[in-house]
């Protein structure tokens, strides 16, 4: 049997307040009420960490990057003390034939190292994928340790206990599936037949990442929509939390990217902003432990975690099907038309009041 969370927080000299800390942040950061600490808690004291294995395809590694970058938890916290890495192409110290070499069964000369992982953790792996699954040319545009890596896609979902498909290129085939796509490029779900997380994005924001895994491994597997995205991090619109929503529903539009309504923060739409069609987090989450996202910095999102985004251009139109509001309505129009209103009234008022002025003194007369 593994070691839990907590006897791993004790073999690195931390104290059982810290781990109470840990427990409390990373309810939080999986969007729980405060009410279920003591469930964590309970989660980390009795199940141990899981074994991932994970696989790299057609990929710029940019998921990887992202998900290094993780400020809540630390990427090093979720390597650390909450999984068990036991194969990565992209972030261990050593690599190629000196990577597939290690473990004592491959030094035999019996079986390679990820096979060696495989037979030891069978059925209680999750098996994580970044990057797209080429078929053309019977799958040799992606060669990894000496086979195709469409074979690993396939071999290694039999035995494990979950599948996350990390990024848009493992989600949903990614950019190389852009037309014409000549390396016939696929998401994940194409060749295997079990159900998956799909974690879009290119990348998805670093704590999408983690919380993901994080979910994971404490509870099982987070509720997901129609599409295996997890709810608690694809369940609204980029458009529902953005900043500027409150320029589109006032019709105020950038019209050009350099133009005075751009200067002054105005809604991106009319520029290809898509986040009124992309479900993903970036407008509460944001980038870099909440800094900021594109469409704060100025630019439109282009919908990255949707699928077959790549090819939904031109990216900087306007999208078609939005409803719009009505008329753009500033502060100097509603002044004047509230002083109109009024003006109105009063006239009203005065009319009314001419009126039976003069009626009552036909009735003394």
């Amino acid at each position: 049997m593994g070691k839990t969370y907590w006897e791993a927080f004790k073999e690195k000299g931390l104290s059982r307040r810290e781990f109470l800390k840990f427990a409390t942040y990373i309810t939080g950061l999986m969007g729980l009420a405060p009410s279920m600490v003591p469930k964590v808690v309970h989660a980390l004291e009795t199940k141990e960490r899981i074994p991932v294995i994970w696989l790299h395809g057609l990929e710029c590694t940019g998921c990887t990057e992202s998900f290094i970058r993780s400020n809540a938890p630390y990427a090093s916290d979720l390597l650390l003390n909450v999984i068990s890495l036991e194969y990565d192409e992209t972030i261990p110290a050593a690599s190629g034939i000196f990577y597939e070499e290690n473990g004592e069964l491959k030094k035999a000369g019996l079986i390679k190292h990820l096979e060696e992982i495989v037979e030891e953790y069978k059925g209680r792996y999750v098996l994580i994928y970044e990057g797209g699954v080429p078929l053309g040319n019977d799958g040799r545009y992606c060669i990894v340790a000496g086979r195709p890596y469409k074979e690993d896609v396939v071999e290694l979902a039999h035995h494990a206990m979950a599948l996350i498909s990390v990024g848009t290129c493992a989600s949903w085939g990614g950019i190389q599936a852009a037309r014409p796509n000549p390396t016939e490029s696929v998401d994940v779900a194409t060749v295997v037949h079990k159900p998956i997380i799909r974690v879009p994005g290119c990348p998805p924001i670093p704590e999408v990442i983690t919380g993901t895994i994080l979910h994971l491994a404490l509870f099982g597997p987070p509720p997901v929509d129609d599409q295996g995205r997890p709810k608690q991090f694809f369940g609204n619109r980029i458009h529902d939390t953005c900043y500027r929503r409150a320029f589109f529903n006032a019709g105020q539009f950038v019209e050009k990217p350099d133009d005075d309504a751009a200067k002054k923060g105005w809604c991106l739409y009319k520029i290809g902003c898509r986040g009124p069609t992309t479900y993903a987090s970036c407008g509460n989450l944001r980038w870099f432990g909440g800094i900021s996202y594109p469409i704060q910095s100025g630019a439109p999102c282009i919908g990255c975690a949707d699928k077959n985004f790549w090819d939904k251009d031109p990216f900087f139109e306007r999208q078609k099907g939005i409803v719009l509001p009505n008329v753009e309505v500033n502060a100097d129009k509603v002044g004047m038309v509230a002083a109109g209103v009024t003006a109105a009234a009063l006239a009203a008022h005065a009319v009314a009041s001419g009126i039976r002025h003069m009626k009552k003194k036909d009735e003394e007369q």
